[in-house]
């Protein structure tokens, strides 16, 4: 039964899937069960030294006060660096918006450009939020359900059937949560070619995994890869995955200046500008050497295939290996038509915290997190092992 204090904005939406199992990770670990929690998205390293000694310097240099809505001038011009250096883009200030966290830059378009009637598609399995954001202005998201033929990516033709003239967004997350699926260059430009008989039509690339690609493949962006397209493009990007910044709280977007001012109109009613500090060491971490993601890649490639080769393994599972980000999306249609009792089971009897795949519109299937040492993935391997052999 609804609460008549709420709103029915509200009501639209449901609770985050991913954040709601890993606090009950987290409570049971905290309760003292043996838990190993594969269910969040968030790199087990920790944030690289020369990033920390700047936020440090930025405490003791009293930068801790407001700044600028939308980020702080020495800010957007290393994200403009960065863009510039990684994806060939040009972008001035007035179009690089900086909030305090990813989520937020997304939100914030969704927020200034969406209203009743407006359509938003969003290739499936997706990350879970990303419905209910649209919802939550208003709009209709029209989620594609796109399998494992199609490497869980979006087909031209598949948004040829759906685009129209009620179509405001497209939003392509490569590498992708769940899948760790990623876009080629030319699987860009087949989708362009449609885009381009809809004029209308904004893109939303969330590139928040960039730098997290295996096996020599080559990351593009819609921005990139079709430049007759760039004012058409909002691309998000974030300090969190590659940096290990998940708790700072910063994330940007490049995009035409009519966006990126209305987004930062929206800001000055809402959150105002990102943490200080965090701006400062958001400075440190896109304009610092970054040879240490090379490791860092390494090393996820190793856990990578590790378990997705166990996960292939074993009886009634399979697994594709994902070209980026750091999840497996194993599908377990096999062994239940029941993907959220199976985590539950799985998480109640044996203390894995995985999320089933019905939280991100793909159901018959679990995303397991490989962001965990090499023994805690082992570990949660066999004990999935054990518990699909006993069921």
């Amino acid at each position: 039964m609804t609460d008549s204090r709420l709103s029915d904005r509200i009501t639209r939406i449901g609770v985050s899937a991913t954040m709601a199992i890993t606090q009950t990770a987290r409570d049971m670990r905290a309760a003292g069960r043996d838990v190993i929690s594969l269910s969040a998205g968030e790199p087990d390293f920790e944030t690289p030294e020369p990033i920390r000694l700047a936020a440090t310097q930025a405490l003791n240099s009293g930068a801790t006060r407001y700044t600028a809505v939308d980020g702080i001038t020495e800010l957007k011009a290393a994200i403009a660096q960065k863009f510039k250096r990684d994806n060939s883009l040009s972008y001035s200030a007035a179009q690089i918006n900086v909030s305090p966290g990813g989520k937020p830059v997304i939100f914030n378009a969704l927020a200034v450009t969406v209203g009743p009637g407006d359509e938003v598609i969003i290739p499936s399995p997706c990350w879970v939020s990303y419905p209910d954001m649209v919802k939550l202005c208003s709009g209709s998201p029209i989620v594609v359900p796109c399998d494992a033929q199609t490497g869980f990516k979006l087909t031209a033709q598949a948004l040829a059937a759906v685009i129209g003239p009620r179509t405001k967004w497209v939003m392509l997350n490569s590498p992708s949560n769940p899948t760790g699926a990623a876009y080629t260059g030319d699987e860009l430009r087949a989708l362009a070619e449609v885009l381009r008989e809809h004029p209308h039509v904004l893109v939303l690339s969330d590139d928040i995994y960039e730098h997290l690609v295996y096996d020599d493949f080559t990351f593009a962006t819609m921005a990139q890869v079709a430049p007759d397209l760039f004012d058409r493009c909002l691309t998000m990007n974030g300090v969190s995955k590659a940096y290990a910044m998940t708790g700072w709280r910063i994330g940007y977007g490049g995009g035409p200046e009519w966006l990126i001012a209305a987004m930062r109109k929206y800001m000055g009613q809402t959150t105002s500008n990102p943490a200080s500090v965090s701006q400062w060491a958001a400075v440190a971490a896109l304009n610092g050497d970054q040879r240490f993601l090379e490791g860092w890649r390494a090393t996820y490639a190793a856990r990578r295939e590790h378990v997705i080769a166990r996960l292939n393994a074993m009886s009634g599972v399979s697994c594709l290996l994902p070209p980026g980000a750091f999840y497996a999306f194993a599908d377990i249609s096999a062994l239940t038509d029941d993907d959220a009792d199976f985590a539950l089971q799985l998480l109640e009897k044996t203390g894995v915290a995985t999320v089933p795949g019905s939280a991100f519109y793909a159901p018959g299937h679990i995303r397991l997190s490989y962001a965990a040492a090499m023994p805690e993935l082992t570990s949660a391997m066999d004990r999935l092992d054990e518990f699909i052999a006993g069921r």
